[in-house]
């Protein structure tokens, strides 16, 4: 605390000096020294003024270097929200601007110098809303060097989006430091530290920033937990993208970063503007009713007695079915477009009896023909394959069923003979529609040749995602990438039958939100209890049958209920009476509670790209805990489901944000945000609250 002290009159004047000839006597005396003085003095003055303006210009740079909330200098950026606290920061990891090199013209910032030589570098303002701030970023390397790389730091925010993961969380974590490496899309099955098959290069912060990669950039992600940073990074050194015919391997990142109010406006408003939008609603009855696949109960062993007795258990049962899903094998090798005769020795006969029974059924395909195969041979004089770097022969790929070639969907001529034989499938059998599996670009070969260069490889998943086009009201793909406007259903992949965040029981919502921000929205959530493989399934196989445990199908199965549509494979009934029941209450549950409210959120999705399966921060941005929740999430709006996911659990504790909530056994809930610890939730229920307006 300082203190105010007032002057007494006589101290001021003896401040003021006292006037009088002792002081002019003493000056005459000291004359010499004082000229020196005045020469220090006249040098003192200069340098001030040398300074000053120094100082002058250096404020000029340094206000140079800002534009609307956003301060540039050599080594990156910062962004400012309107209350002037920092909420986004690049740094420039790969070199540092000669900050002499830069102008300001208008709403662009630009440099054309960096401590490595000459560069096209620019920031450019554009607000396209009062609400939104964006910023395009361009640093572009004019001569030859390896890479460009910027650091986004996480700060004190949470992010979302990217990409499937075998191990999925919400918020994103960063784990461990990884140098970065291809983003393009993967088989996170096989290789769990991939990327997966469904990826856009879009990421969203809690506070309400959003970035987007531009589609031209040789895009590479990586991650430091130490620096708490995404490494973003182009390059075209050891790498699998190209640059565009014609045009020198100079890497360039660009990107676009925006600001907004909150984190749902910003979002929608990305969604709205760089996101294809579904142009039609799939199938209503796969949104109503179960699908039920032969995979997960039959692997590759399923006949046509054995698809047989499934539909008839079905009915036997008392379960609806939107359609029968004949997965892997039911050909004599892979490559082949009709059914093995051994295993199906009367398919036409098997396709009657399942339409009288009314069945629609699907069938498995894939891009891959093996060389063992008859169309093996077909493929290669017609040139239908992907290639090897020469261009000649086709290049052979390992998949999870053998060797083959794989389709190069870039050339119209694999495109309408793979669509013929769909077709042809679909006319002779009645066929339904198509599981479309595979199609990642981790299964073309290191190097390779299409008939269309691919600068980005994974552009060959957005080629084999267009083959579902014909058949997408009820098709089904696994991967995406810049695919959302493919209007059928986008399967997260393979799951294992385990509790845990590694492609099991509680990977499932976090991996639904997150390819619901990445603009897919008709997700089919993969089997009910998992893939039920021996030596990927809790506490071994329950019992003789080979069933996934028995708890854990049970919570799978009430999870699976609140999603867009739910899939079956292991039949409740291979359990007991009890699985049975509370599989018809749940089933029943979807198609009466549930498939309403999606098919109206499914109808608004091709006008505004919004989740279907939203996170609770959707409705709760300015709070704090909404924000890490990820074994809770929203239908819409109003309709909030907290499902169990762990062993030997009959209670849950459950976050209700702000506002009026009524429970599902009518009880009210209106002081919130509030934890309800410990509510109990039997084996047989799910717990989910209504918003009361």
């Amino acid at each position: 605390m300082y203190q105010i002290v007032p002057v007494a009159p006589g101290e001021q004047q003896m401040a003021g000096g006292a006037g009088g000839s002792p002081l002019k006597k003493k000056l005459a005396h000291e004359g010499r020294p004082l000229v020196m003085a005045g020469m220090l003095g006249c040098v003192l003055v200069l340098a001030a003024v040398v300074a000053w303006c120094y100082y002058s210009a250096s404020l000029r740079k340094a206000q140079l270097l800002k534009t609307e909330s956003l301060d540039l200098d050599k080594d990156g950026f910062i962004i400012r929200n309107q209350a002037g606290a920092v909420i986004f920061n690049m740094t420039f990891r790969s070199g540092t601007l000669d900050l002499d090199s830069c102008s300001k013209e208008g709403s662009i910032l630009s440099c054309t110098q960096s401590d490595s030589g000459k560069l096209n570098f620019f920031i450019q303002t554009v607000r396209p809303k009062d609400t939104v701030m964006c910023y395009r970023v361009r640093w572009e390397e004019l001569q030859n060097k390896r890479l460009v790389e910027h650091a986004m730091a996480y700060n004190d925010s949470h992010w979302y989006g990217g990409a499937e993961t075998a191990t999925q969380y919400w918020p994103i974590r960063i784990q461990g430091e990884e140098e970065p490496r291809p983003f393009i899309t993967s088989d996170v099955y096989s290789d769990r530290n991939a990327f997966g098959g469904i990826l856009e290069r879009y990421w969203l912060s809690s506070n309400a920033t959003a970035i987007k990669i531009n589609d031209s950039v040789p895009f590479h992600l990586g991650w430091s937990e130490k620096d708490r940073t995404l490494r973003f990074e182009a390059r075209y050194q050891d790498s699998p993208f190209r640059p565009p015919e014609g045009q020198q391997a100079l890497p360039e990142l660009s990107y676009r970063v925006c600001v907004g109010s909150d984190v749902t406006s910003i979002h929608k408003y990305m969604v709205r503007r760089y996101f294809p939008k579904p142009i039609k609603v799939p199938s209503t009855e796969v949104f109503k009713h179960p699908v039920w696949s032969t995979w997960a109960l039959h692997k590759t062993s399923v006949t046509q007695e054995k698809l047989l007795r499934y539909a008839s258990d079905i009915t036997k049962h008392g379960f609806t079915c939107s359609h029968l899903e004949l997965d892997d094998r039911y050909t004599a090798d892979y490559g082949e477009f009709d059914f093995d005769p051994q295993k199906f020795p009367n398919a036409t006969g098997m396709f009657d009896k399942l339409r009288e029974d009314g069945f629609q059924v699907s069938l498995w395909t894939h891009p891959f023909i093996n060389y063992d195969s008859i169309n093996f041979g077909v493929a290669v004089e017609k040139g239908l394959f992907v290639r090897q770097p020469s261009g000649e022969l086709p290049a052979l790929v390992r998949w999870w069923n053998g060797i083959g070639g794989i389709l190069d969907f870039t050339n119209p001529e694999a495109r309408e003979w793979y669509s013929s034989h769909l077709r042809m499938l679909k006319t002779r059998y009645d066929v339904t529609s198509f599981k479309f599996d595979a199609g990642e670009t981790s299964y073309l070969p290191q190097q390779f040749s299409t008939l269309v260069p691919l600068s980005d490889p994974s552009t060959f998943t957005r080629r084999y995602t267009e083959m579902a086009i014909p058949f997408s009201e009820r098709a089904e793909l696994r991967v995406g990438y810049q695919s959302q406007n493919i209007s059928c259903f986008f399967r997260i992949i393979d799951r294992d039958s385990v509790w845990g965040y590694e492609l099991g029981l509680k990977s499932i919502i976090p991996t639904v939100l997150t390819i619901s921000i990445l603009g897919y929205q008709f997700v089919l959530p993969d089997m009910i209890g998992g893939n039920a493989y021996p030596n990927r399934t809790t506490g071994g196989l329950d019992g003789k049958n080979g069933l996934p445990d028995r708890e854990l199908y049970i919570r799978w199965l009430e999870l699976s209920a609140f999603l867009p549509a739910m899939q079956f494979s292991i039949p409740p009934w291979a359990y007991d009476n009890e699985v049975v029941q509370i599989a018809q209450k749940f089933t029943e549950l979807h198609e009466t509670l549930v498939a309403p409210r999606v098919l109206e959120l499914a109808g608004e999705v091709l006008d505004t790209g919004d989740p279907i399966i939203r996170p609770l921060w959707w409705i709760a941005n300015d709070d704090e805990a909404a924000y890490k929740i990820d074994s809770q999430f929203l239908i819409g709006d109003d309709l909030m489901v907290a499902p169990v996911l762990e062993p030997g659990k009959q209670e849950r504790d459950i976050y209700l944000p702000a506002g009026r909530w009524r429970s599902y056994k009518g009880e009210h809930f209106d002081k919130g945000p509030i934890y309800l610890t410990d509510y109990p939730v039997d084996l047989d229920e799910v717990a989910f609250f209504t918003w009361v307006h």
